[in-house]
């Protein structure tokens, strides 16, 4: 079942419910192209918080952020963008673009604190910051796809493969992973680089992506993918 190198939702699934999946055929492995391209989402301080704390004492600061979860992806995807710019592979960066009221969507009603006016909440950590040559998308929606320059940026760049990572992992990591996936991409999510705020939703979330639009790696995996990709 879920032919991949990892499976986090372990614990959290029942295994009568991963052989409902696996009779149901949910959970191959659809393998990687050769023109590979990274997405660091939404990894900012509103999904982190300054300090690496617990995510009680980081929610303090701003109500978005996921504390040490997050930061030990940080270090995850820190590892994925260094083999990627060894290999030349392509580093987008889509992340939320700073909300006001007059931002459109249904943000407004449905989670007000997702905007922040400390504008400190949308800077990029040191960690994974864009770097010369990587692309920064901004958007204000859950998918990076949905009203930005995205998929222009992949058909102009020739990408054939999606590896995402980022924040959250139940949230705009898993929307852009199936607009991604119904774009015709290969799609990878990179499982100790992608973070949300409970363990259980980001397990749950793992699981059914890797069921149906993505296969799911460790950084490791990634990093090796990304080696042998080199342009």
């Amino acid at each position: 079942m879920l032919a991949t190198t990892t499976s986090p939702w372990l614990g959290h699934i029942s295994e009568e419910d991963v052989q409902l999946y696996d009779a149901a055929g949910f959970g191959r492995t659809a393998g990687f192209g050769t023109r590979p391209a990274i997405l660091v989402i939404d990894v900012q301080y509103r999904t982190l918080g300054h300090e690496r704390a617990p995510i009680h004492e980081a929610m303090r600061e701003y109500p978005t952020a996921c504390g040490e979860r997050g930061w030990a992806a940080v270090d995850r995807i820190s590892e994925v963008l260094t083999a990627a710019r060894s290999a030349g592979v392509p580093v987008l960066h889509p992340h939320v673009a700073p909300k006001d009221a007059d931002t459109p969507g249904g943000f407004r009603g449905k989670s007000p604190n997702l905007a922040s006016r400390d504008a400190a909440a949308y800077e990029f950590p040191t960690q994974t910051a864009p770097q010369p040559g990587d692309l920064v998308v901004p958007k204000d929606h859950p998918s990076a796809f949905f009203a930005t320059r995205l998929l222009t940026h992949l058909v102009e760049l020739g990408v054939d493969t999606v590896i995402l990572t980022g924040a959250t992992t139940s949230g705009c990591v898993r929307a852009s992973a199936v607009d991604a996936f119904s774009y015709g991409f290969k799609v990878g999510v990179v499982a100790d680089a992608v973070y949300d705020r409970t363990e259980r939703v980001h397990a749950v979330s793992l699981f059914d992506l890797a069921s149906k639009y993505a296969d799911v790696v460790p950084a490791a995996d990634a990093a090796s993918y990304l080696a042998r990709a080199a342009r």
